[in-house]
Parts: structure tokens; sequence; C-alpha cells
């Protein structure tokens, strides 16, 4: 039996895998993401932990096993988050998530002072809001204190994953990610640390996700009933981890991610060296996944839920929604709430609602802003798209693709085939996975497609092409149209 744990933004989730029957159990504890300041989003890291300690025998309950059972285990994550580490290894503050747009003045200083170093070749990385190297150099700058007393940086999975086994390190996509990893040498690249005021050395030794990092501490063990000294992995990045545990295998298959925020990844022969996206390696050797996040999603759709709908279920909402035609009678929403990532990498981007008449209700707007979210996938496939990477299969996961009406617009705006993932536990399925292939209960990557499950496709209805190809022009110019003003 495996576990797999995964630290997503507004919950730690944990699964049961066996290697012969599937997914026995999976069960969850939310998150509190927190946003003190504007663009800032952060989140208690010792929480992670302390959820994933409750979670295993809970988990492992509801699978009707004891903890005792259990072979090895694997963490997914957000990715890359920044958690500064004191002495004991432990949070200093809370973590900079992946979407913390703080240090937009430091990735304006950086980009200024590396342009000549070459960096998106060496590293598959822009400069973004996505970067760690602007975030520690914020931290030097507006948290003096706790950067004296930080001995290690880490990412959030690797850091749980580390402090399961009492060990230290980072796993190769936070570094890849993080933008300070140079994809010739396979190492950190010293120049591009030092720009950002550190040494790789800060990070610890970089591991691939089925390394076994070590074994199940003494204390853990006590805490979760887990053996102690069973195997833990390095573990994934959740959007990877979710990428290939929704069957990506070859070339060409794509996945549209309806978490938190909104990701859409890419299974790619070679790896695409582009600042409009981020690049990521699959877990199978040879096969690359270049990806955008954008910076929010599910997140976007509490916020709406919270402030301006009084509240009501989001069952009600999708509802009201359905109700209203495609296009939304004109309402085009820009959901940048926190900035925006990929494929605009502009942390200083601003929300905007347009197009609103006195007929038009809560359903518009809130079908304005699913339209706005499919838009933003539809943006990220053009960039695709020049690099000749054309979709040949594509699949959608996470919460959002509960709804049936976002998955339709998905569909209706990219004019892709969209084949739902049943019951996808997303990332914690990934992450059991790699637990698996470390501990010897699995050979190969692909054989996680037993137990991916695909419900009827979502095909895209053409009577609506017009009115979307009408719309995604609004929205590219509405953005360009209220720049000035952020």
């Amino acid at each position: 039996m495996l576990v797999g744990l995964d630290l997503g933004t507004t919950a730690v989730k944990a699964v049961v895998l066996d290697p012969d029957r599937g997914l026995l159990a999976a069960d969850s504890l939310p998150n509190a993401p927190a946003s003190p300041q504007p663009g800032w989003s952060e989140q208690d890291a010792a929480t992670w932990l302390d959820n994933a300690l409750a979670l295993i025998p809970r988990v492992c309950a509801a699978a009707g096993i004891e903890p005792s059972a259990i072979a090895a285990v694997g963490v997914a994550g957000c990715v890359p988050c920044v958690v500064p580490l004191g002495d004991d290894d432990r949070p200093l503050r809370p973590a900079l998530l992946y979407n913390d747009a703080r240090a937009h003045a430091e990735i304006d200083e950086l980009t200024a002072e590396l342009s000549d170093a070459r960096v998106l070749l060496r590293t598959g990385a822009g400069i973004t809001q996505q970067s760690v190297g602007p975030k520690l150099r914020w931290l030097q700058r507006h948290e003096p204190g706790v950067w004296a007393r930080t001995r290690r940086v880490a990412g959030s999975y690797d850091w749980l994953a580390g402090q399961l086994a009492e060990v230290a390190f980072s796993e190769r996509n936070w570094a890849l990610e993080g933008g300070l990893y140079d994809l010739g040498s396979g190492a950190y690249a010293a120049d591009l640390c030092a720009a950002a005021g550190v040494t790789g050395e800060l990070f610890g030794p970089i591991r691939d996700p089925s390394d076994v990092v070590g074994g199940v501490s003494a204390p853990v063990a006590a805490a979760t009933g887990l053996r102690s000294g069973i195997p833990v992995v390095a573990g994934l990045a959740d959007h990877v981890a979710s990428a290939f545990g929704a069957g990506l295998a070859r070339h060409g298959d794509l996945l549209v991610k309806l978490g938190g925020s909104v990701d859409v990844l890419a299974c790619s022969d070679r790896p695409l060296l582009d600042d409009r996206l981020y690049l990521d390696a699959h877990p199978a050797p040879g096969l690359w996944l270049p990806n955008g996040c954008m910076a929010s999603g599910g997140s976007g759709l509490r916020w709406f839920q919270r402030e301006l709908a009084a509240g009501a279920t989001l069952e009600a909402l999708d509802r009201e929604a359905a109700a209203t035609p495609p296009g939304a009678g004109g309402v085009v929403v820009l959901p940048y709430l926190l900035g925006e990532k990929t494929p605009v990498n502009d942390p200083l981007a601003r929300g905007a609602i347009a197009g609103l008449r006195a007929d038009h209700g809560r359903g518009h707007v809130f079908r304005a802003l699913l339209e706005g979210f499919a838009y933003g996938v539809r943006h990220h496939l053009e960039v695709l798209a020049e690099h000749g990477l054309a979709p040949q299969r594509a699949r959608v996961t996470n919460g959002g693709a509960s709804s049936a009406l976002w998955k339709q617009i998905v569909a209706d705006v990219t004019g892709l085939v969209l084949e739902p993932v049943i019951d996808h536990p997303g990332s914690a399925l990934g992450a059991a996975f790699a637990a698996g292939m470390g501990s010897g209960a699995f050979t190969a990557w692909s054989d996680v497609a037993r137990f991916v499950a695909l419900a009827e496709p979502l095909l895209p209805r053409p009577g609506n092409a017009e009115v979307y190809d009408e719309g995604y022009r609004a929205y590219r110019a509405l953005y360009e149209a209220v720049k000035p003003a952020a």
C-alpha cells in the first residue's frame, strides 16, 4: 500500500493506493491561504505538516487498513513556493506561494541586471512572478531579521517530504521552475544564484521524483502509526503529478487543470523555451511538460462567491450562469485578481469587469468570469501553437471539472474535445505513484494509465464559435486597455 499527499493551495489531500486494486480512500484537511497585502499570497507552512500527520491515520482508517501496512510515502505540492527555514529546519515565516506578486520591483531589477545572462535559454524560465530569485531578494531587503536567521530555503512538498524523513533536499522541478537551475549542467547556476544573493548550497542537493530521500523518522512513525524507516521519495510539483496522473504520456497530450489556479500542461518530446510559459520535466525520461499557470482560477470563483454573491453556492451561481447566453451578453471579465502569471507575466495586472448594462444580472458576470478563464486557456494554446505543438488529445481535471458548464465553456472557447477524468484525485495519486516507483511497486511511469478513468468527451459546440471569437478579441484588448491604469 502507498500513501500520496498533496499540498494544495486550499487543502492538504491524502490517498491510499493499492498497486493491484487502485485507490482505496481519499481525505483532506483545509489550508488557509492569506493575502495580507495587495498582491501577496502566502500560507502557514507548519499547517502542511500538521495536516499531513493528522491525515495519514485518517485516510488509512478510511481504506480499512492500519498505517503499518503502508510501504512508501510520496508528496506533491504547489510550486515554486519559498519557505525560509531556521536552524531546526522549521519555517521562520509564512511561505511565499507560487502566485505571490510582491517582488515586482525585484523582478524588474534582476531582469535588467541579467539581461546578458541568457536566463531563458539556460534555465527554461524567464524572470517572472514565479521566479525564486526576486522573492529571495525581497526577503533580504524587507525582512532582514528573518533572512539573518535563514539557514535553508525549500519549496512545499520537498520540505514536507524532508520533514517526514528528517532530510534536506530540493526536487528537480522546484529548482527548474524557480529559475536558478541550469538545464545544461543539471545544477544550480552559480551566477544566477549570486544575483539573488545566495549560493546553490542554500537549497540542498537536487533529487528526482522517485528518488528515495530517506525513511520515515521515529517521531513521525509515532505520530502516524507508519512503520519507521519505510521509504519517502522526493515527490513532485503538483501540476506535474496531476498531468502524468491524468495519463499525459506522449507528445501532444494536453491537460486543462481547473484547480485553485487554471493550469494548461502539454506533453512534449523536447523542451520549449518561451518566457510566456514555464517548463517542467515529465517524470518519464525524454519527455517535458511546457505549461502555463494563471494566478487565479477556483480561488477567483471563491472570491466572487464571497464578495459579490453574498455567499451563494457555486451550484446556484452555475445555474444562473447557464441561464445566460454564451458571451454573457457582452460582459467581459479579466480574472487577474493576483496579477497574472502566464502568458502575460504581469504581477501588476488587475482584474476588470467591462460591458455592464442595467439588464445584466449576477449570472452574466459569473458566466463572464468562467469565460475569462477559458479565454486564458485559449491564449496559452496560441503560444504552444507558435512552437508547432498542437493538442492531439486533451483532458480536464480538478475541482472545476465538476462544473459541467465551466468544462463546456472551455471546450467551446478553445475548440478542444475535452476528456473529463472521472473522480481524479489530482496530484495525490501522482505522489503515491512516485512512491511506488521509488519502492519498486511499479516499474514504468506509463503504468499510471490503469488508474485513469474517463467520462464521455465534451464536444465543442460550433454554434458558439463566432461569439467566443469575438469575446476572446475583447478579452485580449481589455488587458491592453486597462494596463496603463494598473
